[in-house]
């Protein structure tokens, strides 16, 4: 299975943007470590990341009918990107929301996802454990 992982704004600062919520490990060492468990547990990925929304809209765009599933943390734009939600809901695939914190738990504003509705499932406040169980979803082993 070839699934796609999308990581939207600021993402990229994982390690240095607020630590007590998102952890101190950097955006590179977490990809490469999803990488590594994606092998293991035999799917293919690849990962995206960007600080703007077209961007990631486009990325959609251009792997739709090539992938056989998507994970998706959407950062900040969780909360009002209806663009990114209608990208999303082209797709004909399983689509897994990950959130590194709890936005439950957090401002008011972060309480809503506009990118639930057009997902299969959200996980939500598990750090990177997050990522290993969307993989999960997809993986023919487990």
């Amino acid at each position: 299975m070839r699934i796609h992982i999308i990581n939207g704004p600021n993402l990229n600062l994982l390690g240095r943007r607020n630590p007590e919520f998102y952890g101190k490990q950097s955006f590179p060492e977490l990809m490469n470590k999803v990488q590594k468990y994606a092998q293991k547990i035999g799917l293919e990925i690849d990962c995206f990341q960007s600080n703007h929304e077209g961007a990631l809209i486009d990325d959609i765009h251009a792997h739709l009918d090539q992938i056989d599933g998507l994970i998706i943390n959407p950062g900040a734009l969780t909360h009002y990107s209806y663009a990114l939600r209608d990208a999303l809901e082209i797709l004909e695939i399983p689509i897994i929301e990950v959130h590194l914190s709890n936005i439950q738990a957090r401002d008011d504003f972060r309480h809503v996802s506009v990118i639930s509705p057009v997902c299969t499932g959200t996980i939500s406040g598990l750090g990177m454990k997050g990522y290993y169980l969307a993989l999960n979803f997809f993986s023919p082993i487990t």
